[in-house]
């Protein structure tokens, strides 16, 4: 899945098959599948980075370190709902023989006014309450009687209901060791200290990091905005009655879906009709909300194949798409280029289901990872035994076979076609079978890669 370093890329004076060295690639040229990948990021670069408020940062990468301004907790504090006391006073208690101690105050979670706790005192605390002075651990209140007089309690009395219960007399049952039942300042992080990286993805866990330290915005590289269109007059949108000759359109929500979960901001356009001009004025609409385009069908040699016909010619700016033959089944034809005043990428797949999610893992999944300044493979690659084998692919051709991992082994899922949208969805890898590889014998290992 990953890129190739040093493969021939379009337009850099390489040799294409009908000449020497230095001839421009033709029409008749097949590209491999690293020469595409290659061609289409070496013409990215990152996004701009921008600074996001907390919860709009979430998946984007961030590109600074963040460190902690403040420790975290910022303060000794109870990790229990209990009595603060000093050790010694409750060093010998045993449910027979509990150590009795004068309660001296409630201590509740941001609580400011602390009252001090000498020999023999202890003050009733909350989770997350501030340890007061003179108090060196917690005892759990199921380890007293929770100021009743009686035997051990499972909880507090609620405070609305039992004000009295920060003073009185409380008997504690179990001995506690120095901190227990405390979280030390600065536990978690101390301040100054490296919180995140500059590279990291932000999720929920960093967002909250952030929170406590403090952070309310964040410089980030934002999420790239994808755009996804499909074409041709047979498509239905789901929910709607299907006609002669028409069938629902999956390739929009699918890939749609497949942007977001790649950690892009992902905009589904209705499906365009098999017209040159309608689809390259609907193009043109969209370029101001998309940092990437993304087409599926149209693309082959077919007489309505309207995506080639209405993309290959400039633009206005000069920005046009090529459209190419890859070494690859599925996906064969491949159209990338940049177009408008911002010259947008747009990456053109073929319509058929399967062709088109494999192309998006191949190529469009890395674009969207290098706009937000991550490595564009993040799938990896691994070896997995294939009981079953593969009993032919085609000589010259990369092969894409929807599979079935599990524990070291793959099975193969629904055969070779491109229409099989239910094996697709069974399917959580990708079998790769090599362009000089033409059959897998049964129980020879395999590459694989892993879709989730």
């Amino acid at each position: 899945m990953s890129s190739t370093a040093g493969q021939p890329a379009a337009g850099t004076g390489t040799q294409g098959e009908d000449g020497g060295p230095g001839a421009a690639p033709t029409a008749d040229r097949v590209w491999s599948v690293p020469e595409h990948l290659d061609d289409v990021l070496r013409n990215l670069k990152p996004l701009e980075p921008i600074e996001l408020p907390l919860l709009e940062a979430r998946g984007c990468v961030l590109v600074e370190d963040v460190t902690a301004p403040v420790a975290l907790p910022p303060f000794d504090n109870s990790s229990m709902d209990g009595y603060a006391v000093r050790t010694a006073d409750v060093a010998g208690a045993t449910e027979e023989f509990p150590a009795a101690l004068t309660v001296v105050g409630d201590i509740a979670a941001g609580a400011r006014d602390l009252p001090t706790v000498g020999p023999g005192e202890a003050a009733r605390i909350m989770t997350g309450a501030p340890l007061p002075p003179g108090a060196e651990a917690v005892v759990p209140v199921e380890w007293t009687d929770g100021g009743t007089g009686t035997g051990p309690v499972t909880s507090m009395a609620a405070h609305g209901t039992a004000p009295g219960g920060g003073s009185g007399e409380v008997l504690v049952h179990r001995p506690v060791g120095e901190h227990g039942h405390v979280r030390a300042r600065g536990s978690d992080i101390g301040a100054g200290a490296l919180a995140l990286r500059a590279g990291t993805v932000l999720g929920p866990p960093q967002i909250g990091l952030l929170a406590a330290i403090g952070r309310a915005v964040v410089r980030v590289r934002p999420r790239p905005r994808v755009v996804v269109l499909s074409t041709g007059s047979e498509l239905v949108p789901p929910g709607e009655t299907l006609g002669p000759g028409r069938i629902h359109d999956s390739n929009s929500y699918a890939l749609t879906a497949a942007a977001r979960e790649a950690g892009a901001i992902a905009f589904r356009v209705a499906s365009v009709s098999d017209d040159a001009a309608t689809l390259r004025a609907t193009v043109d609409d969209q370029l101001a909300r998309a940092d990437v385009l993304v087409t599926s069908g149209g693309v082959s040699v077919g007489a309505y194949d309207v995506v080639k016909e209405a993309l290959s010619r400039p633009d206005e700016e000069g920005g046009r798409v090529e459209f190419r033959r890859l070494a690859m089944q599925p996906g064969k034809p491949q159209g990338f280029g940049r177009i408008g005043p911002d010259r947008t990428p747009l990456l053109a797949l073929p319509g058929n289901p399967v062709s088109s999610y494999v192309s998006f893992e191949l190529f469009v999944r890395p674009v969207i990872r290098t706009l937000m300044g991550l490595p564009p493979d993040d799938r990896g690659t691994l070896r997995a035994v294939c009981p079953e084998g593969v009993a032919s692919s085609p000589r010259g051709k990369r092969q894409f076979l929807r599979g079935r991992y599990h524990g070291g082994t793959v099975t193969p899922v629904g055969g070779s076609g491109s229409h099989l949208v239910k094996a697709l969805s069974d399917a959580n890898a990708l079998i790769v079978v090599p362009e000089e590889t033409t059959s897998v014998a049964p129980g020879a290992e395999v590459d694989v890669v892993l879709l989730g």
